[in-house]
């Protein structure tokens, strides 16, 4: 189990907010913390600390310039993701990422689009992609959620469906949308869901927020996910020790 941090850019500033909010025109983005350094600055901290695959994600436009900036400080260090093509997904290779991340792009239209999945691979390679399969609950199954999590996909995800799209990609990131930014707990019949059916590095992503989470998320798991955690870190004006998040992972890992 490994730590894996993160750096959420909104309108070129480092932030972190209830990615649930975003996306729509009538509702008030939630910001739970909005730092006064750059994108740079928490990727020189995770170099320094050695902390390998951690993510970049651009949250709309106007993000690009800080995010090539973070990927520069930390080169082959950072995962980048958030309007990835396969137009575009070669640049931030040569800019310094280790991996891509997508979802939307190849969700299109609430369906898994393979040939723009097969396209992505063509151009950079199934070893740096990972797919982002953010996902949420309805009528008792876990579906992916694409467009800033507004839309529902058609796909179902399990077991056999996490076995099929490994075939394409590195790693897995999965967002627990509905407790993503809120600080209120893991989503733990997910994290046991994909502790059984995933085979290749996966990040899990979504409501961590101590210690006791922490321990709880590597017992449930048997330490087979790795962790990302966002507003409830000291880094991010949270209450959970960065620096006690860090230890604790080396110790397992």
């Amino acid at each position: 189990m490994e730590f894996r941090p993160c750096i959420d850019l909104h309108e070129g500033k480092v932030k972190q907010i209830v990615g649930s909010t975003l996306g729509y025109e009538n509702k008030k983005v939630v910001e739970n913390f909005t730092s006064e350094h750059d994108a740079s600055y928490y990727a020189s901290l995770f170099q320094q600390q050695k902390l390998t695959g951690g993510h970049v994600i651009m949250l709309g436009p106007g993000n690009e310039e800080a995010a090539i900036r973070a990927l520069q400080a930390y080169p082959n260090g950072l995962q980048i993701g958030g309007g990835i093509t396969a137009e575009n997904a070669q640049k931030y290779i040569d800019a310094g990422a280790s991996h891509v991340i997508v979802t939307s792009y190849i969700f299109y239209d609430g369906q898994l689009d393979m040939e723009r999945l097969q396209l992505l691979v063509e151009k950079v390679g199934k070893e740096k992609l990972v797919l982002d399969l953010s996902c949420r609950k309805y009528n008792g199954k876990w579906y992916v959620v694409t467009d800033k999590w507004t839309k529902f996909s058609d796909f179902e995800v399990n077991a056999q469906s996490i076995k099929d799209i490994e075939a394409y990609c590195d790693e897995l990131l999965i967002h627990a949308v509905d407790v993503e930014g809120k600080r209120s707990g893991m989503q733990e019949e997910l994290v046991r869901d994909l502790a059984e059916w995933t085979t290749i590095p996966t990040t899990y992503a979504g409501g961590v927020r101590s210690l006791d989470d922490l321990k709880k998320f590597e017992a449930i798991t048997n330490s087979r996910l790795h962790v990302t955690i966002g507003s409830a870190l000291s880094i991010f004006g949270g209450e959970l020790d960065f620096q006690t998040v860090v230890n604790y992972c080396e110790g397992i890992g």
